[in-house]
């Protein structure tokens, strides 16, 4: 059973109502209705109906307006579950086709909705509920990647080698399922000034993601975690007795999974790592300033400066045609991984996640080198380029990396060139998808799939906000 088959049995239709029947010509002025209706969506916010309605009348180019108004709303619309418990509001929210809540991919759905909350309270209220939502799963066990709504229910992986505990749907370690949390709720706090998220379970999470951090540095010992799967897939277990291959302990965080939730091959994930220092300070923040705990906000900054030093020295190489780069992986020996992933954090992304400045020297080779037939998951067709992964495979492009292509852009040209190819490839169904074929965007995996919906919603917001007059163009 795959990630990406496996289709989640609830009442909820899909992206769309229609999305896989509707008859599509590129050059039609009007667009068939795909977007769930009305009385079957649920979640409804005043605030982004306005702004699809906004969007609508800033453009000329009537699909780009289409999409926008089908792709930003789409978590809201298929995904969100809020409820009370013990009278606090918590947010169960899955990925789509898949009944779990990711604690990356919930975070990230949600995200481009911050920038709203100040004209929608219903909305704030949904986004700190998934706070104490995400809190509350990190408690269960912080080396969870995914879990259920039911917290006695037991996973499908029965075929899963590794302490799994009832509420769990997925036990993969990856860093950035717990410092996306971080992400989101800091910038909640910053946007709303709101400290209600951040009680008791708020801050015995932030305890246990410093605690797994540094276990996972393996300066003593191998750490707690080990994981395999009977699978076929090499890339759906770990090696060596479920530990993966041997690091040496230079200060770096092993992550044993990318966010791809493929296996890590050297355990040292850069993009990860980096992502990690800048979570570490922002937890620290929020620690000192809202619930007085120097104590841990100083083991925080430590350990991130601990970690920026590590990447530093251990994680940039001397590439013999991009010079000194940003590595994929390495394990501390000397040993290094030459690629980029498309899923987030990846190397592309990296300013994105403020974990790096767009203008920095490594940075700018290193984006040389992931969008050149140099990087072996980047793929050129007739349809398209971009950067896909080993989870998906050869030649199947993701429009989230032409989406962090965009958003990393210095030059508006690239960010023209890859709004008109996201508009191009979304395969006659008015939605993104997890992947396309190079040169067959009809050929693409998972039409329900939020994630890559509300972050093409909040890069074409974005450009409406910043840069207005590049819609013109478009």
């Amino acid at each position: 059973m795959k990630r990406r088959t496996f289709i989640q049995n609830s009442a909820v239709l899909g992206a769309g109502l229609f999305a896989s029947k509707v008859s599509f010509a590129s050059n039609q002025t009007s667009f068939p209705t795909v977007r769930i209706p009305a009385d079957k969506r649920l979640f409804s916010s005043k605030a982004i109906e306005n702004a699809i309605v906004t969007f609508g009348k800033a453009t000329s180019n009537k699909e780009l307006a289409w999409l926008f108004g089908n792709c930003l709303p789409n978590t809201l619309d298929t995904t969100v579950f809020p409820y009370v418990e013990n009278n606090r509001n918590y947010t169960y929210v899955i990925t789509g086709d898949i009944d779990a809540m990711w604690l990356r991919d919930s975070s990230a759905q949600v995200w481009p909705y911050l920038a709203f909350m100040k004209d929608d309270k219903s909305l704030k209220n949904l986004i700190s509920g998934l706070i104490h939502k995400q809190s509350k799963c990190i408690n269960i066990d912080p080396y969870a990647n995914a879990f259920y709504n039911d917290p006695t229910k037991k996973g499908e992986w029965f075929s899963d080698h590794t302490d799994m505990k009832p509420g769990i749907h997925e036990r993969k370690w990856e860093i950035d399922s717990l410092c996306y949390p971080i992400r989101l709720a800091y910038h909640y706090w910053k946007e709303t000034n709101d400290a209600g998220p951040f009680n008791e379970e708020w801050e015995a999470a932030q305890e246990k993601i410093y605690q797994t951090f540094v276990e996972q540095q393996r300066k003593e010992n191998l750490g707690p975690y080990k994981f395999m799967r009977t699978t076929p897939r090499g890339s759906d277990t770990l090696q060596v007795d479920g530990y993966g291959y041997p690091v040496k302990p230079v200060g770096l965080i092993c992550s044993s999974f990318r966010p791809s939730d493929d296996s890590t091959v050297f355990s040292f994930l850069i993009p990860s790592n980096l992502f990690a220092v800048v979570s570490l300070r922002q937890s620290a923040e929020i620690l000192r300033k809202v619930k007085n705990n120097n104590t841990l906000a100083t083991k925080m900054e430590a350990l991130a400066n601990e970690v920026e030093a590590a990447v530093q020295k251990h994680g940039i190489i001397n590439h013999p045609q991009f010079g000194k780069v940003y590595a994929f992986e390495v394990d501390g020996f000397g040993s290094f991984l030459m690629m980029d992933d498309a899923n987030v954090p990846s190397l592309l992304s990296l300013p994105y996640l403020d974990a790096v400045k767009v203008e920095d020297p490594v940075y700018q080779r290193t984006r040389q080198y992931i969008l050149s037939e140099n990087n072996p998951f980047f793929f050129k067709g007739t349809a398209g380029e971009g950067i896909g992964g080993p989870h998906i495979g050869r030649d199947f492009i993701w429009p989230m990396s032409i989406m962090m292509r965009a958003f990393t852009a210095n030059n508006d040209k690239e960010v023209i060139e890859c709004v008109k190819m996201l508009i191009a490839t979304h395969g006659d169904t008015g939605f993104m998808h997890e992947s396309f074929h190079k040169d067959d965007p009809k050929n693409f995996t998972r039409k329900w799939f939020a994630w890559q919906n509300t972050l093409f919603g909040e890069l074409i917001w974005k450009i409406y906000k910043e840069k207005p007059s590049l819609l013109k163009q478009i």
